[in-house]
Formats: C-alpha cells, structure tokens, sequence
C-alpha cells in the first residue's frame, strides 16, 4: 500500500511540476534563436505577443485560461488528496481527488489542442519556419501523466 501511495504522489507531483514548467516558460513554438509561449515573444528582446489583448487571438486567451486552471485544478487535488488521506473512513476511494485530477487532464487536453490547431494562423514572417517548442511537448506529457494520476486515485482505496 505505501508503494501505491509512493507512485500516486510521485505521478501527481510530475504532472504539477510538468504544467508549472509548460505555462510559464518561454518554448511553445521555436524558430531559429526567437521563441514565443503564451505570454511573451522573445527575438532579442521580449515583449508581450502581438495582438493577444485583441478578439483575433481569443484562441491564445483560452489556452492561457486552461492551462493555468489546469495548474490550479493539479494543485489543488495535491492539497485534497492530503487531506482525504486524513479524513476518509478506511475502504473508501479517492473519488474528490480523481475528479479534479482528470479535470485538470482534460484542461491540459484543451489548451494544448486548441494551440496546436490555431498557432500558425497568426504566426508573424520570422515565426512561419519554426517547430514546437519544449514546453508544448511538456505540456502534451502532462496529459497522460495527470491522466493516468487521476485513474490511480479511482482504483486507490484506503485501506490499512
């Protein structure tokens, strides 16, 4: 039983760390020395991405938005998990805790469907020849791996 408990921690603090990592660094989409993510476009210097206050890039909004409520939904079935480690009656499952773990999944899911699918349509002349960055690819990870947390939390039963 502690070694499930071991894996279900080590599997959701990955996927916490993998989002926190994919939403903020600077890697979504690479194209020579310039790079851009969700919130800044770096050359020689970074400035915020061009047009992304304006309805045009309301893609862009929504994968800011579930990507960081993914985090949030990840960080936050941390913190329910603990405390349902305490308070649940012995053969009851983990059921709170698998929801908002496959919430934050399906979220991961969203965002990075919906960059993927619109990206290029507002991609500026030095961005056209370019390939996904590392956090995109991180991003893509931490859908099976909040996945698969979330499924261990609805087999997971406390027990002695």
């Amino acid at each position: 039983m502690l070694i499930i408990l071991a894996f279900i921690i080590l599997f959701h603090v990955i996927s916490a760390t993998l989002l926190f990592i994919a939403t903020i660094n600077n890697a979504w989409w690479v194209a020579g020395s310039a790079y851009t993510d969700l919130w800044y476009t770096c050359n020689v210097s970074c400035s915020a991405v061009q047009n992304s206050e304006s309805h045009t890039a309301g893609y862009l909004q929504a994968v800011q938005a579930t990507m960081i409520l993914a985090t949030i939904l990840s960080c936050v079935g941390f913190f329910v998990f603990i405390l349902q480690l305490f308070r649940l009656k012995q053969g009851e499952r983990f059921v709170f805790t698998a929801i908002i773990q496959l919430l934050s999944c399906l979220c991961v899911m969203i965002g990075a469907s919906i960059y993927a699918a619109q990206h290029e349509s507002f991609q500026t002349e030095e961005f056209k020849d370019g390939n996904y960055g590392y956090s995109f690819v991180l991003a893509w990870i931490a859908f099976p791996v909040s996945l698969i947390s979330g499924l261990m939390y609805l087999i997971l039963r406390k027990r002695k």
